[in-house]
C-alpha cells in the first residue's frame, strides 16, 4: 500500500505533537506496522538493526543497512539516512552518527521506545551512541495515532474482512465429519490466498470438540470432526497491509440443548455490544455489557478473556476491550467483538466480528452470519 505524502506528513505532525505532549525528546522505532505507518517504507527485522529517530520537531533520521540505502532515496519528505557496511564492529558508528544528527548525543531528555517491538539489538547500539539519554516505553505515543483509521485504512479492513468471509464461506461446503482439524486448516488458509489475501496475520485457529473448542487460543492438529459436536473457526486475512480477525461456531450435524444455548449466549453477548458501542462510550463499558449478558444467562465463570482488542496494521492493539480500560471511544476506532464461553468437556463458543466507530455508533465490517450453523 503506497502511502499518499500528504498523510505521511500529517502523521509526522501529528506524532510530533505527541512527543511533545509526552515530554519526550524522541521516539525510536525499529521495524514492524508503527515503523511503516510513519515512512511507507518496509523492513524486514532481521540480523542487521534498523532504527528510524522521530522528533518533534526537524526530519527523521534513519540508521540502515548499505544493502537497503535505496529504501531512503527519492522519498517524498525529508529524511536523514546514515548506513553500514557487513561488518558489526562498525555499526555503532552509523548509530553515533545518527543519535548526533537528532540532537541526542549528549541529552539527557527523555527517549521512547515501543517495548514489545525494540529488540535488546537495537536498544544496546542506541544506548552505546546516546549512553545519558532516558529510554522509556512511549508505545502510548504512537497508538494515539494508529487507533483512529481514516477512509483508506476502513477500506483496506473492509476488504480484508470479505476476502475472509468469502474464503470461509468457499471452505464450509468441503468439511465432513473425519476430516481432521488440520486439513480444514490448510483448506481454509488456501482458499483466504485464493481469495486475494496478502499474507495472513495467523494460521487459522480450527478446533472441533468438547476439549479443544474450550482452548480459546487452540492451535490445530490431527483431530477428526465427530458428529454432535462444535468447530470453532478463529481466522483472517490481509489487504494493503491491514488485516482481519474472525470466529465463526459451528454444529458439526446435531448438537445438545446445552451446547444450542451456549451459543446462543454468546449471540446475545455479541449482539448487546454490538447495540452499546458508540463515541463516548467507554471500552469498559462494552466488555460489562456483553459480560453481563454472560452472566445472566449462567456461563459469567466460563468467560475468561477481555470482549476484543483493536484490529488494524497488527492483530492486537489499541483500544482494548477489556473491563477496567475508562478510554472512550471515538469515531474511526477499530475493533473486535468476541465474547467467548469456554467450558473443558463440553466444549467452547465464540463469535466474532470486527467493528469501526463511526459518528453515528458502530458499523460492523463482518456480516457472515452469526447464527448457529450446520456443517459436516
Amino acid at each position: 500500500m503506497t502511502i499518499p505524502v500528504d498523510i505521511l506528513k500529517h502523521r509526522h505532525a501529528k506524532l510530533a505533537a505527541a512527543l511533545q505532549s509526552a515530554g519526550l525528546e524522541a521516539i525510536a522505532l525499529n521495524p514492524g506496522p508503527s515503523l511503516h505507518y510513519l515512512t511507507g517504507i518496509e523492513f524486514h527485522l532481521s540480523e542487521r538493526p534498523v532504527v528510524c529517530l522521530f522528533r518533534a520537531e526537524g526530519a527523521p533520521v534513519l540508521v540502515l543497512p548499505e544493502l537497503e540505502s535505496a529504501k531512503s532515496r527519492n522519498l517524498p519528505y525529508e529524511l536523514q539516512a546514515f548506513t553500514y557496511p557487513e561488518n558489526p564492529r562498525e555499526w555503532l558508528n552509523a548509530y553515533e552518527k545518527a543519535v548526533q544528527a537528532a540532537g541526542l548525543r549528549a541529552s539527557a531528555g527523555k527517549v521512547g521506545v515501543e517495548d514489545r517491538v525494540l529488540r535488546l539489538l537495537e536498544y544496546r547500539l542506541l544506548k552505546q551512541a546516546a549512553p545519558e539519554a532516558d529510554w522509556v516505553n512511549a508505545e502510548n505515543a504512537v497508538a494515539s495515532l494508529r487507533m483512529y483509521k481514516d477512509a483508506a485504512e476502513q477500506a483496506a479492513m473492509q476488504k480484508a474482512v470479505d476476502v475472509a468471509q468469502k474464503a470461509l464461506e468457499a471452505t464450509l461446503p468441503l468439511v465432513k465429519i473425519g476430516m481432521t482439524e488440520n486439513e480444514v486448516s490448510a483448506e481454509l488458509m488456501m482458499q483466504t490466498l485464493r481469495h486475494g489475501s496478502g499474507k495472513p496475520p495467523f494460521e487459522p485457529i480450527v478446533a472441533a470438540g468438547p476439549e479443544n473448542t474450550a482452548n480459546p487460543h487452540y492451535f490445530p492438529q490431527g483431530r477428526k470432526l465427530a458428529a454432535g459436536e462444535l468447530l470453532l473457526v478463529d481466522w483472517g486475512a490481509s489487504h494493503d497491509g491491514y488485516y482481519s480477525d474472525l470466529t465463526r461456531t459451528f454444529a458439526i450435524g446435531e448438537v445438545s440443548a446445552e451446547l444450542q444455548k451456549i451459543h446462543q449466549a454468546v449471540q446475545d453477548a455479541n449482539a448487546a455490544a454490538h447495540a452499546i458501542a458508540a463515541p463516548g462510550v467507554t471500552c469498559g463499558a462494552v466488555d460489562k455489557v456483553a459480560r453481563d449478558v454472560i452472566e445472566a444467562a449462567g456461563y459469567g465463570k466460563y468467560f475468561t478473556h477481555r470482549l476484543g482488542h483493536g484490529l488494524g496494521m497488527e492483530g492486537h492493539e489499541e483500544p482494548y476491550m477489556r473491563g477496567d480500560n475508562t478510554l472512550p471511544l471515538e469515531e474511526g476506532m477499530t475493533f473486535t467483538i468476541e465474547p467467548g464461553i469456554y467450558i473443558s468437556g463440553t466444549g467452547g463458543v465464540r463469535i466474532e466480528d470486527d467493528v469501526v466507530v463511526t459518528a453515528g455508533g458502530l458499523r460492523s465490517f463482518s456480516d457472515m452470519p452469526r447464527e448457529m450453523r450446520v456443517v459436516g
